[in-house]
């Protein structure tokens, strides 16, 4: 009679890796997002693509399987001049600019993107992304030990709301909370009926009309130069009209919108990626500001995302304010990096550490500030 085998017999054989460079987008890059953390499922061939259709770039993608199945998907667009070679991760800068890893992929998968992507660029990008990123940590972690030299520079803290350890054991939102928003409430209905609307994938591209509508009245139409605007044409609305033609991208957008007599007055829109929604934009129309018309749409919001499950809130960066006043604390920090390939580059990379950590970038700066104030 034949010992029976235990666990312990087996010997787990390492993977079958193997590499592809894909000119342009991947259709691996969806097949590698259903496999990666919740958190970055919304990094879909969809959302890249509108990244291209806005802002522009040739793409490639670096795609690594293992036993023939996608577990890294890396799309990157060219960065400054062709002579140096660069490329980056291209995306919206909030929530991140990062890359899908399924997981559990292993470290051989990240070992053979780094040795393929060295044939064929100098150094990439990757990034804002918040400490503790699943991809970009493990990646940055491979390349260091492999002799790339990994810069970073620091863009800002992000903001976030627990939402369990917020209504655990009390009532929430508190009692002398529901009591300011009713005697604000009761000020603003002054102006003419109060609609609370709720949009989701069906909702969309219209909906994004009403929140341009609101975006147009608020101070950064008023006082930026209105690049860093969400929803209108001389902002990013062709990247998030683009977005939704992905359905899937179309359910994960998520709006709230209060409408006072009949007009919107105030909107949020998140990316509900679950237990965790990353708050994308907030506004109002300053006519009724002294009546505090985003806050009261906030904790509708809130209110109405722990009810799918949330757990978690994600504001990113900037106007740490009204974030502390509904609860937030400080997050993880926001970095951008820049991995440079072993020999010259990594030298230079090196050399150039404390500019690139200086730099912070103007862009970077006037973008997390864009984020709409309630």
């Amino acid at each position: 009679m034949s010992k029976p085998m235990l666990l312990s017999d087996f010997v787990q054989l390492p993977p079958d890796v193997r590499v592809g460079l894909v000119e342009g987008l991947s259709a691996a890059i969806d097949t590698v997002a259903e496999r990666a953390a919740e958190s970055h499922r919304f990094l879909r061939y969809g959302w890249y693509a509108a990244a291209l259709a806005a802002y522009g770039g040739q793409a490639r993608t670096l795609v690594v399987e293992e036993d023939d199945v996608p577990v890294l998907a890396l799309p990157f667009v060219p960065l400054g001049p062709a002579m140096l070679r660069l490329a980056t991760v291209p995306g919206c800068y909030w929530p991140f600019r990062s890359f899908g890893m399924a997981i559990g992929a292993s470290e051989a998968a990240q070992a053979a993107a780094l040795t393929t992507l060295a044939t064929h660029i100098n150094g990439l990008r990757i990034g804002p992304v918040e400490d503790g990123d699943p991809a970009a940590t493990a990646l940055i972690a491979r390349a260091r030990g492999a002799g790339w030299t990994a810069i970073d520079r620091h863009v800002g803290d992000s903001w976030v709301l627990d939402l369990a350890p917020v209504v655990d054991g009390q009532p929430w939102p508190r009692n002398s909370t529901l009591r300011k928003n009713r005697f604000h409430e009761k000020h603003l209905a002054g102006h003419g009926a109060l609609d609370w609307r709720f949009l989701d994938g069906a909702d969309w591209p219209q909906g994004f009309a009403d929140l341009g509508a609101v975006e147009a009245t608020s101070w950064v139409a008023h006082d930026t130069d209105r690049r860093d605007m969400k929803f209108v044409a001389e902002g990013h609305l062709a990247f998030w009209t683009a977005a939704v033609v992905d359905p899937v991208l179309g359910d994960m957008f998520r709006a709230a919108v209060l409408d006072v007599d009949g007009a919107p007055a105030a909107f949020s829109f998140d990316i509900d990626t679950g237990a965790l929604i990353y708050a994308i934009a907030n506004s109002y129309d300053p006519r009724f500001a002294k009546h505090s018309p985003g806050k009261l749409l906030y904790w509708r919001n809130l209110v109405a995302a722990m009810a799918r499950g949330a757990a978690r809130v994600d504001w990113g960066a900037g106007d740490s304010g009204y974030k502390q006043v509904i609860g937030a604390t400080q997050g993880a920090p926001i970095r951008d990096w820049l991995l440079l390939r072993p020999g010259l580059p990594a030298l230079a990379g090196r050399m150039l550490r404390h500019a690139w950590r200086r730099s912070g970038g103007r862009q970077t700066r006037a973008e997390s500030r864009a984020q709409s104030r309630i």
